[in-house]
């Protein structure tokens, strides 16, 4: 089979090759699933970089979030067992942990549905308890993470403002819903959200960016709000002032959406049992915006990993296609 594998790290673009190599042979508990979608997640050029939580041995298959099929034929979602990642012909992944892929969803659409619509399902419910009526911030909202978090927003109820860099994004970010949208490459995001929110401030903000996007943050929470630190996309991790935290009174939340898998599986089952209710009438639908032949992918993660992309970018097999 076909498979892209990573021989050692460094920039997604110059480390994936291309190779033919074996299909994986599963191990207990676990099953070959022939790949149809493939997701590209940011995680997947950390994985590549060596900066991931998670270091597979080299060397490795990228591709963490899949849309497959098993050997009886049923589409499943899985994340897949690394070092045997998604951005091949076939992958592994635990036979406990697949999930049904929703019918209302192309293979691309239910591949980008795991991990992001998770992610936001569980900061944005279970960690922040989002209520109807309050004002939910998301920086990057035109990327995968904000834009499944945005339209997750908007299902519950909320008002959603988004930060986005660049007007093409300020345009994705109006398309996905969102009822303000401010372009910090242009506008002072700190005075634009006072404005927006008759200077009170956000009840809930989501932030998988880190860096200037937490110290924004911090200064446009709301009283009682809840700030949901989900990732470090701009590649700074900031120190958090908890006198600040304190005197404002505010809530700093953690979320490692991960640790749900073993933690508490039963939760993720159960998101996703929403996640699929919400996609069957229309409320949720993952914004693929590029889908990409298995041949492409390496340019396709480094376009992710340099914050080119909008939405999700799928990398699509061609019978699947």
């Amino acid at each position: 089979m076909q498979a892209w594998q990573v021989h050692e790290n460094g920039e997604p673009g110059e480390v994936m090759r291309l190779q033919d190599v074996e299909p994986p042979t599963p191990g207990d508990g676990q099953v070959l699933l022939k790949v149809r979608a493939a997701n590209i997640n940011f995680p997947d050029a950390l994985l590549c970089r060596g900066q991931y939580q998670v270091r597979p041995p080299l060397p490795f298959t990228p591709g963490v979030e899949i849309c497959g099929e098993t050997q009886d034929g049923r589409r499943v979602i899985a994340n897949p067992a690394l070092p045997h990642g998604g951005f091949a012909e076939y992958a592994v992944a635990d036979a406990a942990a697949l999930l049904p892929a929703p019918e209302a969803l192309d293979d691309a659409e239910a591949a980008a549905l795991h991990i992001g619509y998770q992610t936001g399902w569980f900061g944005l419910h279970r960690r922040a308890g989002l209520e109807a009526g309050e004002t939910l911030l998301v920086h990057a909202a035109a990327g995968g993470v904000g834009s499944a978090a945005v339209q997750l927003g908007k299902a519950a109820g909320a008002t959603v403002i988004g930060v986005v860099g660049g007007s093409g994004k300020a345009a994705v970010a109006r398309e996905l819903g969102c009822d303000v949208v401010i372009d910090r490459r242009s506008e002072d995001v700190v005075a634009a959200v006072k404005e927006a929110t008759g200077g009170r401030g956000a009840d809930v903000i989501y932030d998988p960016v880190g860096g200037e996007a937490y110290t924004q943050s911090a200064k446009t929470v709301a009283f009682e709000g809840r700030i949901v630190v989900v990732g470090f996309a701009s590649g700074t991790i900031p120190s958090p002032g908890l006198n600040h935290a304190l005197v404002k009174n505010y809530s700093i939340l953690g979320l490692h959406w991960g640790l749900y898998n073993t933690k508490n599986p039963k939760l993720v089952q159960r998101c996703h049992e929403q996640l699929t209710e919400l996609a069957a009438r229309g409320a949720i639908k993952p914004l693929v915006s590029e889908r990409v032949p298995l041949g492409s992918a390496a340019a396709a993660v480094q376009k992710v990993a340099d914050g080119l992309t909008t939405g999700r970018v799928a990398v699509v097999m061609e019978e699947a296609a």
